[in-house]
């Protein structure tokens, strides 16, 4: 078993398709239907290993990335999601604090 290498509210980035997003969600290995994976995970990753739910940033959708293909966002810039002040309390100038916003 691999480790997640990001946690909930960690900015990252996707190498392959280059835009930002915010870990809300972790799973420990692919958790989709097979039809998804044959459909969306064209690179095919490995199914047993860490996938990460991400709000996009910019964006009103979010995606689901194995671990192998996400690193860290360094920019330290706030993620732009309608979806963000429902699943995060805030954000420190590093990463988002779990929790609703008041």
């Amino acid at each position: 078993m691999k480790y997640a290498k990001w946690n909930v509210g960690q900015l990252v980035h996707h190498k392959r398709f280059g835009y930002r997003g915010v870990v809300y969600d972790v799973d420990a290995e692919f958790m989709l239907s097979d039809e998804w994976y044959e459909q969306m995970a064209k690179s095919r990753p490995p199914k047993d290993e860490p996938w990460y739910r991400v709000l996009v940033d910019g964006a009103d959708y979010e995606t689901y990335v194995a671990q192998c293909n996400l690193e860290a966002d360094s920019s330290r810039e706030p993620i732009q999601h309608p979806d963000i002040t429902s699943l995060f309390k805030g954000f420190n100038g590093d990463r988002y604090i779990a929790g609703r916003a008041n």
